[in-house]
């Protein structure tokens, strides 16, 4: 979940245009806190954005978790009638922060695409969206076959070979961040 000094840190200010000054409305210019941050700031905070989605999977593994006071377990425990208000704020509390955290990282990605011609480094970010995305929706489909509907017919291979995928997509999200982190080191 991204904190509220990560949000004031990343948030996209707006910034009036010298028609505003004039009094004229005209459109405001909206500016990226990262756009002129070396290489190396950069590469940091795309760990730090990993460091909340980590946060953010752990907030979706509680939806799992039968002893988590909220979620998908006390959701589908509560009823009839359910909690639904409480299971809904929890996965619009994360959807948010992965949402923010994408967000951000397609803006690095096209800042190292673009003004900052590092197309190596850019692949590699692109490269760990793509794993987040991956791993997001194995994360969501094994959250579904626990449901108590799925789970009079869960597949145990199945729901193994899922546990595999996300294991093996955590290890190829390590091996990307590895790689941006050494190859922006050697850009330098």
């Amino acid at each position: 979940m991204i904190t509220t000094e990560a949000a004031a840190e990343s948030a996209v200010p707006a910034v009036p245009s010298d028609a505003t000054a004039t009094g004229i409305p005209e459109r405001e210019e909206l500016v990226w806190p990262w756009k002129d941050a070396p290489i190396p700031a950069l590469v940091q905070r795309i760990h730090q954005l990993q460091a909340e989605r980590a946060q953010a999977f752990r907030r979706l593994e509680d939806l799992r978790t039968p002893t988590c006071r909220r979620g998908h377990r006390q959701y589908l425990s509560s009823g009839p009638p359910y909690d639904f208000p409480r299971y809904r704020s929890t996965v619009h509390e994360v959807t948010q922060a992965f949402a923010a955290a994408s967000r951000e990282v397609l803006a690095v990605e096209a800042e190292l695409a673009g003004p900052r011609a590092r197309p190596l480094l850019a692949s590699h970010v692109r490269r760990l969206q793509q794993l987040e995305e991956t791993r997001l929706a194995t994360v969501a489909l094994l959250q579904l076959m626990g449901t108590p509907e799925l789970t009079e017919q869960e597949d145990s291979q199945q729901m193994h070979q899922l546990k595999m995928k996300v294991i093996k997509t955590m290890e190829a999200i390590s091996e990307v961040l590895q790689d941006l982190r050494f190859d922006a080191e050697s850009a330098e």
